[in-house]
């Protein structure tokens, strides 16, 4: 039994009682004047029993409702626990998940860091070996056709600061002459020539270029600007090693030069 319903009993017996004394206090009153008082009594009785009884209703009825909303708060209380429990362990997992990317994350840069030291290594290693290559071809003065490709290649950031965008498509130029008007009769000019949006650039490869190398090249390039009728935009010498005095008479020629050491 709720309250509620405890306290609707309790005025029930309690006006049933009322309402005896009062019917026996009317029975035996004797006077008239004591009638009308019992009767007042009794009238007011009633309506006091009535409102009562409304009153009761409706502390009975928002008793059901408090206890409803009680039950709800309980409810939603408990529901409400167990999200948070659930959020707790989501935030204790994602937490554990972060810890894990965290450590992930610095393996992969310390995986990342070794591959580029390897990466730089290699590059190196590649570099040297090329170097070998070319310094072997250095007994003949001038390197072959795959090495001039391979040389090249080992200096394509630098001659493309010079202008040079694509070392593919530099093209041998070749030049027979035949007539003798150049270099005498028969005489064979052969030089690299790079061309791009109406720019020239004339280059010859050494592995080791000296001084009277450089006079040469020189007058090559003025032969090949004569048969051309093209002025170069750049005169580029690369050579693996060049000696002191060849370096500066380069200078003196206004020839660019790519070099790998200066030798004395």
């Amino acid at each position: 039994m709720t309250g509620a319903t405890a306290r609707s009993t309790n005025e029930q017996e309690f006006w049933e009682k009322f309402e005896e004394v009062v019917e026996r206090a009317v029975r035996r009153a004797r006077s008239q004047e004591i009638k009308d008082i019992a009767d007042a009594v009794r009238m007011l009785a009633e309506y006091m029993k009535t409102g009562f009884e409304k009153t009761s209703q409706i502390i009975l009825e928002h008793s059901k409702r408090l206890e409803e909303l009680t039950r709800r708060v309980e409810e939603h209380s408990k529901r409400l626990e167990e999200h948070s429990k659930r959020l707790e362990e989501l935030t204790r997992r994602v937490e554990e998940i972060s810890k894990r990317v965290e450590e992930h994350s610095k393996r992969l840069e310390e995986l990342t860091r070794r591959v580029e030291e390897l990466t730089l290594t290699v590059a190196n290693l590649a570099k040297a070996v090329v170097e070998v290559k070319i310094a072997v071809g250095s007994f003949t003065g001038r390197v072959g056709l795959d090495l001039e490709k391979t040389v090249f290649n080992l200096y394509r950031d630098v001659l493309l600061t010079l202008g040079i965008r694509d070392i593919e498509k530099v093209d041998r130029f070749i030049y027979r002459d035949v007539d003798g008007r150049y270099i005498g009769k028969g005489g064979r000019i052969e030089v690299d020539i790079y061309i791009h949006n109406n720019n020239t650039y004339l280059i010859e490869v050494k592995s080791l270029a000296q001084e009277e190398d450089v006079d040469w090249i020189n007058k090559k390039f003025e032969i090949v600007t004569q048969i051309l009728n093209r002025t170069p935009t750049r005169k580029i010498i690369i050579a693996v090693n060049i000696t002191r005095d060849a370096l500066k008479r380069a200078h003196e020629l206004n020839i660019d030069v790519i070099y790998g050491a200066v030798i004395d």
